[in-house]
């Protein structure tokens, strides 16, 4: 009589096992590739910062003052003004021609102009927007108007609370962040203390303004489109941030602009500033407010220990 050899199966409990170390193996495995993936991002999002900081400087060698906003006066607001951005007068810096001369950029009208939808993928944190979200029709001022994306824009300064453009008869801001800039005004939207605002084409602004040095003071900063309708490229009206509202602020309307003209990231964190000397600097989100206003500012005589903005 012959023995058949019978072959032992895998029992269910044996593959649950496997199923359960599995399952554990990618729990543990994930955390550390989405670092990765951020890490990746972050740097990334140094080297854009970085790029559009050689582009400002390739401007100024070239025009000797820091790219202007046009916002208002001669400039008109909204979508058939030519009140474009400072990031729309550095295109030819950042091998961007095509799109400046193409679009007509200074000459023609945002509404008109081929180059205002434009999506232009270095003006873009991978962690906190893409070129496929396609232009934004939510813009402040261009409600509408499909508007290039962007998530960096300049820092105003660090006085807020005011608005001297809609005259000696308007209230203060409704915010709760109201801060007296180092130039004693309120107003950060056209008379920041920082290094370029939205309309400071009519005051040329050269780096001898900047007394507190170069290397401590902020230049360019983050912010998230979808939390904020007041940024994109092309228009001065949606260039710019204030360091007089902390850093990380989020979860509030995206219109409520006098709370949300600031800086924020989606980095775990904290978040990337270009700094006036072309470096690129993490700031934490639990910076200290006092010092995070400092480094705004550009002659408050206020110099500001390296170690104070990790």
């Amino acid at each position: 009589m012959v023995c058949k050899r019978v072959r032992a199966g895998v029992t269910l409990v044996e593959l649950l096992v496997v199923v359960a170390i599995i399952g554990l193996l990618i729990g543990l495995a994930l955390p550390a590739i989405q670092a990765a993936r951020e890490a990746g991002r972050r740097t990334q999002c140094q080297n854009n910062l970085h790029q559009i900081s050689l582009a400002v400087d390739g401007f100024y060698d070239s025009m000797r003052r820091y790219p202007p906003g046009q916002f208002n006066g001669t400039y008109g607001h909204g979508p058939n003004s030519r009140a474009w951005n400072w990031m729309a007068q550095v295109l030819p810096f950042s091998e961007q021609r095509n799109i400046f001369e193409s679009g007509n950029v200074q000459n023609q009208t945002l509404s008109l102009s081929a180059a205002t939808p434009a999506p232009i993928e270095f003006v873009l944190c991978p962690s906190s927007a893409s070129v496929d979200d396609g232009p934004r029709l939510d813009a402040g001022n261009l409600l509408g108007l499909p508007v290039g994306r962007s998530t960096y824009k300049a820092v105003s300064g660090a006085n807020w609370g005011d608005d001297t453009s809609l005259g000696p008869s308007a209230v203060p801001l409704a915010t709760n962040w109201r801060h007296v800039g180092t130039n004693g005004s309120y107003d950060g939207l056209d008379n920041g203390d920082g290094i370029m605002f939205r309309s400071d084409y009519r005051s040329p602004r050269t780096k001898q303004i900047i007394r507190d040095g170069t290397s401590s003071t902020f230049l360019l900063g983050e912010d998230v489109p979808d939390e904020n309708a007041w940024v994109s490229w092309p228009y001065a009206n949606n260039g710019y941030g204030t360091c007089a509202i902390p850093p990380n602020l989020h979860g509030l309307d995206p219109a409520d602009y006098p709370n949300t003209w600031s800086f924020r990231s989606r980095h775990p964190g904290g978040l990337e500033f270009a700094v006036a000397d072309g470096s690129v600097r993490f700031v934490s989100g639990a910076i200290e407010l006092d010092v995070y206003r400092r480094l705004a500012t550009i002659h408050g005589n206020e110099p500001v220990a390296d170690a104070a903005w990790r």
